[in-house]
């Protein structure tokens, strides 16, 4: 609420120093003016109480720095998008169970079905969880997992019909469901990939499903459907081979009253801000970029915000405000997937496939074209570390408690410190296939392996495994965070652990 000129200029000690005059001109007088102007002062009390609470109110500071955005993820209570706050993947003081049996039901809130295929992550606001799924009338492949390097898409043309769920957090019943769309899908999918790939992201208000070609939807917490844009075909396809058709993996962000898009595709390429109330578009800037399938994010440089990209041909940042070309770098590894993170003053990219796989991190303060750096050792101007084979394929990085883990698609784990990239340790947590970011929370880090087994990491410059978990079938989603509980996705399942439940 804005407050008028005059009322904002009176210091909240005025406003009580009147109050208090108030009161000392009326304390003599006889009983009934003093009944009646009990009430008027009352009222008055009320009025200029009113007014310093709104005064002090709107002098809270915002989101408006890396300091503040850094706050604004440790303090962090819900969890409202792709990994979290800003993919940041964790949460403090949440008092999940350190075990669980999902066989048994101890420390499982509830474990209800989720019919199709969708690789979307739990997403939550308050006692909302959101989550989307592709129905076909005939695939019934499910998951390829493990290793291999298969580039062949799932040859299904069936009609499919895409879903938006809103769940109870408390119960796991569904609260609502809404039909997106119903048709045969434009792209074919990889044999690790849905239809319905891409995570909400939400504000309490909104709902947003971006489906790729099938289409960019928002609704109210409500269910009732605000608006929708079409944005055409969106070919997402490797470059390289044009027939491998992989389906579109890039989940909006909304940060304020605006909301991010990425579309990195064989057909189209380009970043777009949107007016997340109507829809409207206010900057939109193409690229010059190969087919990727990453989710953008936001920085802070000075109290300038940015929106920044994970890429192979134009890893990049863009002025939120009017789509300015910041900062661009190329190279890389060629089928770019994760997230850029963000902590502090330092953003970290990481990628791999074909001859580069980096794991970097670069300052905030960054500007113009910045080069693939030659040398580790060398980095170059606006990077503070370098590592030219330490990325992942397939997950984004988490920093926590000021320690960076980055887990490969071989299960291998590494801790780096993530102001210098020191590296801690390397180990193996298992010799199997793992897509699901890590996400940590009251000292651990927590790993989902695509076999369903979930391991618990001790959060530390020492690797120590605390426990493993089975889920009892395959997962390849990262799971999402809440106080008092962690929800799981599996392939026809989503599982709520928390303690109290037997």
């Amino acid at each position: 609420m804005k407050l008028r000129p005059s009322f904002k200029s009176i210091p909240k000690a005025t406003c009580f120093d009147l109050v208090h005059s108030f009161h000392k001109f009326h304390i003599y007088t006889n009983n009934t003016i003093i009944a009646m102007k009990t009430i008027y002062f009352l009222s008055i009390l009320t009025f200029f109480n009113f007014i310093c609470t709104a005064q002090s109110q709107s002098s809270r500071p915002g989101i408006h720095s890396d300091e503040t955005l850094f706050m604004a993820m440790e303090t962090n209570t819900q969890w409202p998008s792709y990994r979290g706050m800003f993919a940041c993947g964790y949460m403090h003081d949440t008092g999940i169970p350190d075990s669980f049996n999902v066989e048994t039901g101890w420390n499982i809130q509830w474990n209800v079905p989720v019919p199709g295929l969708g690789l979307s992550c739990p997403v939550m606001w308050d006692d909302m969880v959101f989550i989307t799924t592709a129905i076909s009338e005939s695939d019934n492949s499910g998951y390829l997992t493990g290793m291999y390097g298969d580039i062949k898409p799932v040859n299904d043309t069936s009609i499919h019909t895409w879903k938006l769920y809103n769940i109870d957090k408390v119960s796991g019943n569904i609260t609502w469901e809404r039909t997106l769309h119903k048709g045969k899908p434009a792209v074919k999918r990889h044999p690790k990939s849905s239809h319905a790939n891409t995570t909400v992201a939400t504000d309490g208000k909104h709902v947003v499903v971006f489906l790729g070609t099938e289409g960019l939807y928002c609704y109210n917490t409500s269910g009732d459907l605000l608006w929708k844009r079409d944005f055409g075909l969106i070919m997402s396809a490797w470059h390289v081979v044009k027939s491998a058709e992989w389906e579109f993996c890039s989940s909006p962000v909304i940060f304020e009253n605006r909301l991010i898009l990425q579309v990195d595709a064989l057909n189209q390429a380009f970043v777009a801000v949107l007016d997340l109330e109507t829809g409207k578009t206010i900057w939109k800037k193409e690229r010059d970029e190969i087919p990727t399938w990453c989710t953008p994010n936001i920085y802070f440089e000075n109290e300038k915000a940015r929106v920044v990209l994970n890429g192979y041909k134009q890893r990049a940042a863009y002025d939120l405000e009017n789509g300015e070309l910041i900062w661009q770098m190329d190279g890389g590894g060629d089928i770019p997937i994760p997230t850029p993170l963000v902590w502090k003053d330092l953003i970290y990219f990481n990628s791999a496939h074909g001859r580069h796989a980096p794991l970097m991190a670069i300052n905030n303060s960054v500007k113009g074209e910045i080069a693939y750096p030659k040398k580790e050792d060398e980095p170059g101007k606006g990077i503070a570390w370098f590592y030219d084979r330490g990325g992942a394929y397939m997950s984004s990085v988490l920093v926590y408690d000021s320690l960076l883990y980055r887990i490969r698609w071989n299960g291998n784990l590494a801790c780096y410190n993530p102001r210098n990239g020191e590296l801690y340790y390397e180990e193996t947590v298992h010799p199997y296939s793992f897509i699901a970011s890590p996400v940590a929370t009251d000292g651990r880090v927590i790993l989902v392996a695509e076999n369903g087994d979930v391991y618990i990491i001790k959060a530390g410059k020492n690797f120590e495994l605390l426990n493993t978990l089975p889920l009892g079938e395959t997962s390849l989603v990262t799971p999402g965070i809440t106080k008092g509980m962690i929800i799981f996705r599996t392939a026809t399942r989503l599982i709520a652990v928390g303690s109290g439940s037997s």
